[in-house]
């Protein structure tokens, strides 16, 4: 399928100037410093660093990180990201304790932990997943703990393996409404997304918030938006992010148009509408933003 017919001609050059309300600090509190030194020490991927997240600093400073986990090669090759795809070559079963130390050693209030999709393992990456959630809650019982995975194709067993160490967040992103999954994430399904996040609150009860994001600016409409918000509550999911895709280089998806905060602003608006319980949308938000706020306060610290 051709790009220009989905997303429309009019693109937004690479190197074109950003609105002013893209301007943030540049990272470098002490915090920020001591993680990335940790980072490097222990060989842990953050996807603050893979993306080039604007908010780096802001979140690394507020005790909240992402780690990646399973290395940095993905399987699949989605159109906005900029992970590198290809054949992953990583295996290391002491991953999980490595990024359990770096936790406890920096004392992180929430530790969200993602991976790239591992369609080459048998169980899709799960039980690295569960070995991160089992050594976080033995070396740093007081973080809590968001899991952002990947579709697992939609195999329940991977998923319900996750769900069964109780993480206090379940994510998993659709990033982008149904009509731009071709050109945005081949090999996935917009559907079969929802799925695994209305499977995950079936598993997981009260016990486990279910999140998801999306991102604006590859040449979708407000209704086509609001339209993919109700698919998202009609499989219970409970906490949604929404926020600006930035190119990452040439070879990755052009940019339609930059959203106003303004029109940010009506998305949350019709996102509370529809019943989430908490959502956070503007230009620079990103899956992991200000995540410590998404975990109901009657969960936090029951170590479930």
């Amino acid at each position: 399928m051709d790009v220009s017919t989905v997303l429309g001609t009019n693109t937004v050059e690479l190197r074109a100037r950003k609105p002013p309300w893209f301007k943030v600090p540049a990272p470098g509190g002490p915090r920020y410093r001591a993680l990335t030194r940790l980072i490097e020490e222990q060989q842990l991927h953050t996807v603050c660093q893979e993306a080039a997240c604007p908010n780096v600093g802001e979140c690394w400073e507020r005790g909240t990180a992402t780690f990646m986990i399973l290395g940095d090669t993905c399987t699949r090759r989605c159109g906005f990201c900029n992970v590198k795809s290809g054949k992953p070559t990583w295996n290391d079963p002491l991953e999980p304790a490595r990024v359990a130390r770096a936790v406890a050693q920096m004392g992180l209030r929430h530790a969200v932990i993602t991976s790239v999709d591992r369609d080459d393992l048998p169980d899709l990456g799960a039980s690295a997943f569960v070995g991160v959630i089992r050594e976080i809650r033995r070396q740093a019982p007081g973080c809590q703990i968001e899991v952002l995975t990947p579709d697992f194709q939609g195999q329940e067993m991977p998923l319900a393996r996750v769900i069964a160490e109780r993480p206090d967040v379940f994510n998993h992103n659709v990033e982008v409404v149904p009509r731009l999954y071709p050109v945005a994430r081949r090999g996935s399904r917009f559907l079969r997304s929802a799925r695994v996040l209305a499977n995950a609150k079936q598993l997981g009860g009260d016990e486990v918030t279910t999140k998801s994001g999306l991102m604006v600016g590859l040449g979708e409409t407000h209704e086509e938006m609001v339209e993919a918000f109700a698919i998202l509550r009609e499989h219970d999911v409970q906490v949604l992010t929404i926020g600006q895709y930035l190119r990452p280089s040439a070879q990755h998806l052009p940019i339609v148009r930059y959203w106003h905060p303004d029109e940010f602003a009506a998305l949350e608006r019709a996102a509370y509408a529809l019943g989430f319980e908490h959502v956070a949308a503007g230009p620079l938000v990103r899956s992991s933003y200000h995540a410590d706020q998404h975990v109901p306060q009657s969960l936090v610290g029951t170590g479930h």
